[in-house]
Parts: structure tokens; sequence; C-alpha cells
């Protein structure tokens, strides 16, 4: 091969990266053009309804809170419904992250049917399980929990799983070459090690689906997404604006929480 034939062979790979990457933008720039269709954006609209949510935003003064237990209960309902659903999703992900985790797994055909399940959990939101656990169970928290734990054991199970990954392997095999059974060297060579990530990306979670379960209210979960939804749907807009106070007090108090516990874990 001669020295004039090497520049050109270095040129031809950038002049095809170049060209994917022009590609790339191209096709985002379609797609993006596309989106603002399908979205029906449309800023005369919003200009035209402004003046209309001045109005309502008018009479949200002064915050009506003259049911304020009731809304704190409402309130409890929500945080319960996160909690609970939160500590489900985890139990049912401490065996498929196990699986699904490269460096553990017993065997390489669990491992990918247990990714796709996983990709399952998680493809399929929190509020569309609710609906289908409110067809099961009938309306209130009950199916807002569940509706948490089913989607929250895919993306626990996935994090878990990426964290059990990213251990050293020095333990892990020596505690194999020891002749220790696979129970013996998760407890005593990897959970030493990945407990504090684990801990952490499982307070995340909660932290998230304290917000989540407030959302789930609208599909008749309970919670106090439930009390904001009957006040929009009446107008009652004082009402509106109590609820959406004590909603921000919550979620400061938790996310407050969270992270302090989070920073002590690291």
């Amino acid at each position: 091969m001669t020295l004039a034939s090497e520049p050109q062979r270095l040129v031809q790979p950038r002049t095809r990266d170049r060209l994917v990457f022009v590609a790339a933008i191209l096709g985002f720039g379609v797609l993006y053009v596309a989106s603002l269709h399908f979205a029906e954006i449309n800023l005369a609209k919003l200009l035209e309804g402004l003046p209309r949510l001045a109005r309502w935003a008018a009479r949200a003064w002064p915050p009506d809170f003259h049911d304020f237990p009731t809304l704190l209960h409402r309130a409890a309902e929500t945080i319960a419904m996160a909690t609970i659903g939160t500590s489900f999703g985890a139990i049912v992900s401490i065996p498929l992250c196990l699986v699904a985790a490269r460096n553990v797994t017993p065997s390489r055909w669990l491992y990918y049917p247990a990714r796709w399940f996983l990709n399952l959990l998680r493809g399929i939101d929190s509020f569309v399980f609710a609906l289908i656990f409110v067809a099961a169970v009938g309306l209130g928290p009950f199916a807002g929990v569940l509706g948490i734990a089913a989607h929250v054991a895919g993306s626990i199970a996935k994090l878990w799983s990426e964290a059990i990954e990213a251990v050293e392997p020095g333990p892990i095999e020596a505690a194999t070459m020891s002749g220790a059974g696979p129970l013996k060297v998760i407890i005593h060579a990897l959970l030493p090690d990945v407990l504090p990530a684990l801990a952490s990306i499982l307070l995340y979670m909660w932290e998230f689906n304290v917000r989540t379960s407030i959302v789930l209210g609208v599909v008749g979960a309970g919670g106090i997404g439930q009390e904001l939804k009957n006040s929009v749907d009446l107008l009652a807009f004082d009402r509106v604006f109590a609820i959406i106070l004590i909603i921000l007090a919550m979620v400061t108090m938790i996310d407050t929480m969270s992270s302090y516990l989070r920073r002590k874990l690291i």
C-alpha cells in the first residue's frame, strides 16, 4: 500500500461520518416539523385564551381551606400510594434485577427475557396500569398502588441491574472461587458494594412516585389528585389553588427528605 492511498482511506470514513451526521440532522428536522403539525401548535389560540386564564386565576384568591382535614387525608392517601406502590415494586424487582444483570444472572437464557420483560413494564405508564387495575379492583387508592407497583418494578429492576453490573468483579470472583454458593456470593460479596446505590435509586423512585400518584387521581385512584380533578370540573378555582398549595408543600417536603437521605448514602 502506497503512502498516497493512506490519506484517501482516512478521508472516506470522515466523509461517510459527515453524511450520516447530516442525514441524522435532516431526519430529526423532518420529525420535529411533523411533530409540530400533529401536536396542533396554535400560538394564536394561546394568546386568545390567556385573558380567560387570568380571570380564572383572579377567582382563585383567596384559597379555600374550609375542608382542610379532608385535603390532608387525601394528601396522606397520595403519599401512601407512592410508598406502598414503590415498596411492592421493589420486592418484585429483587429477583428481576439479579436475573437481568450480566455478571450475576444464573443463565443467559434468562437474561434477555428478563430484560424484555423489564422494558414491557417500563414501557406501560403507571397511568395505564392504574386504568387497568381500576377495572379489576374498583376506584380507590388500591388501584393506584397496583399501577405504581407494576410500572416502577421495571424501572427499579433496570436501574438496580445496571448498578450491579457496574460493581468491581474482584470480590464476586473471589467469593465464587472459594466455593461459595450463589446466595452467599450475593449477600457477602455483592451487597456490601452495591447496597448504597440500590437504596439511593429506591429513594429517588419513591420521590418520583409521589408526583405520579397525584396524576393517578384523574383516573379515580384516589388521593389529592382526585380532589384536584373534582374541583377543576366544578370550576372551584379557590379550592384548586388551596389544593395546589398543599401539593407544593407535600412535594417539597418529600423531595427535601429524599435528597438528604440520598446524600447520606453516597
